[in-house]
């Protein structure tokens, strides 16, 4: 089940918010577990048990770790705890990769090849198996105790407004609220939460699935029929739908939080806004980056290592394994390597260079991500690199698309770059983050419910709705 689905948008989610604003404060929390495991379920039922299974051995681990004196016994208990949770992600996520690569190799040397079952991918493994390990890591670490409760635990891990696709929350971020969340369950919050839901799906709905359509089609033509113009229109229309759909369900999450009580951090800060690759991974999924920094790239030395080839090395590590996270294709690893690769770059000498050119930096940022989406879309070498050499092998060709495509296009890149204007980051604040006065409620609840309306009648009477993180 995902946000931008008829089932949950006109039964799972009215049924669960009735639920729960009826139920006494002390049951709230059995609501919201409940309510998770029956989402979850819905999607991926034979999964649930492997979930609810690692998060009862990790909430016991981690007890019996923290009751340890010696730091041997601390040290291995940690171990232990986290490679059980990378083997998880390695062996469902991973093994076809690893297979697939490993007969490949053996084909080419005329040997046999393994003999394998493709593995069906968990919903939303990664950004649960990274939420274990930040709990165990911190509880090591003694950042914060480890939980008594084994169910208040399952609530952090099974949250359902994250628990697909993020934004990956450290739980010392939401300790307090798992107990008091009075400091935002007020009725100004729930409203708020709920024009927070409806902008996100109207994100989603409206923009990437109209987008995704035009792009699904340009990228699965057979490449000696794609013209240049069409290529670019492809890869621009792809651009845009990756981050209206991820950054409309971070949305969509942090607004159904919002209605519970829940303040979830926020996971995109207008990146086709930015200045730089740097800049750009400050602003795009700012969860994942800010869990690499933490348990990856300062592990690894961070800034701190006197050595430019080491710093540059662990930059380049990160985003390595940042590809590797997406997806279990070599397309993942080389936008990984690819970004890393611009990162080191400006690092070197590019940076400076950039501040100069100031607006005019903000092109060349859109321009390298743009070309870096085609990997990711395209997943490997190959495809990726014949889809390139269309975009600028100057064959016009026909341009296609019908008036609604141009029109979402425009809209896309309007607001994707609408903090760049006049006035933009102040309108911005006013809707996301400043109080509100009773005349910005009319006008939110007005333009908030036209989405909606217009959200799920597209819903109803369309069948493309894809969303592209939830296989990751």
């Amino acid at each position: 089940m995902v946000f931008s689905s008829v089932v949950f948008v006109l039964y799972f989610l009215p049924l669960f918010f009735t639920v729960y604003y009826l139920v006494p404060g002390k049951w709230k929390n059995t609501a919201i577990l409940l309510g998770s495991i029956i989402f979850y379920a819905w999607g991926a039922p034979r999964f649930i048990f492997v979930i609810l299974g690692t998060t009862a051995v990790d909430f016991f681990l981690v007890q019996y770790m923290d009751r340890q004196q010696t730091a041997g016994r601390r040290k291995l208990l940690l171990f232990l705890s986290v490679c059980i949770n990378l083997g998880l992600l390695v062996y469902f996520k991973y093994s076809n990769f690893f297979v697939d690569n490993v007969n490949v190799a053996l084909k080419a040397m005329g040997m046999g090849t393994i003999p394998w079952l493709k593995l069906v991918l968990p919903i939303g493994i990664s950004f649960y198996t990274f939420e274990s390990l930040t709990y165990v890591v911190d509880v090591y670490r003694k950042v914060h105790a480890p939980l008594k409760k084994f169910w208040d635990y399952q609530l952090y891990i099974l949250f359902f407004p994250k628990l697909i696709a993020g934004p990956i929350v450290r739980y010392h971020d939401i300790a307090g609220q798992v107990y008091d969340r009075s400091a935002y369950s007020g009725v100004e919050y729930r409203l708020r939460g709920l024009y927070r839901f409806f902008i996100g799906l109207g994100k989603k709905v409206l923009i990437a699935n109209v987008l995704g359509s035009y792009a699904d089609k340009a990228f699965t033509m057979p490449v000696q029929e794609l013209g240049t113009m069409h290529a670019w229109l492809g890869a621009l229309a792809y651009t845009f739908e990756i981050y209206f759909d991820f950054s409309g369900y971070s949305d969509m999450a942090i607004g159904l939080a919002l209605m519970m009580g829940f303040r979830l951090p926020e996971n995109f800060n207008n990146p086709y806004t930015a200045f730089s690759i740097t800049d750009f991974w400050r602003r795009w999924h700012m969860t994942l980056g800010a869990w690499m920094r933490n348990y990856l790239y300062i592990p690894l030395g961070g800034n701190r290592t006197g050595n430019k080839g080491r710093l540059y090395f662990n930059l380049w590590i990160v985003f390595l394994a940042s590809g590797l996270w997406h997806g279990a294709a070599w397309g993942f690893i080389i936008w990984g390597a690819y970004h890393g690769l611009f990162l080191v770059l400006e690092r070197m000498f590019l940076q400076k260079g950039l501040q100069r050119l100031k607006q005019f930096a903000a092109v060349y940022t859109f321009f390298v991500v743009l070309i870096g989406w085609v990997f990711f879309r395209l997943e490997h070498w190959g495809p990726s690199v014949a889809y390139l050499r269309r975009m600028f092998s100057f064959n016009p060709g026909l341009i296609e698309g019908e008036p609604l495509f141009w029109t979402t296009l425009f809209i896309a890149g309007f607001f994707s770059c609408f903090t760049l204007l006049p006035y933009g980051q102040s309108l911005q604040d006013k809707v996301y983050n400043n109080p509100y006065s009773m005349r910005r409620h009319y006008i939110l609840f007005a333009v908030t419910v036209c989405l909606f309306v217009l959200s799920v009648g597209t819903l109803l009477t369309s069948s493309f709705n894809p969303f592209i993180y939830f296989r990751f």
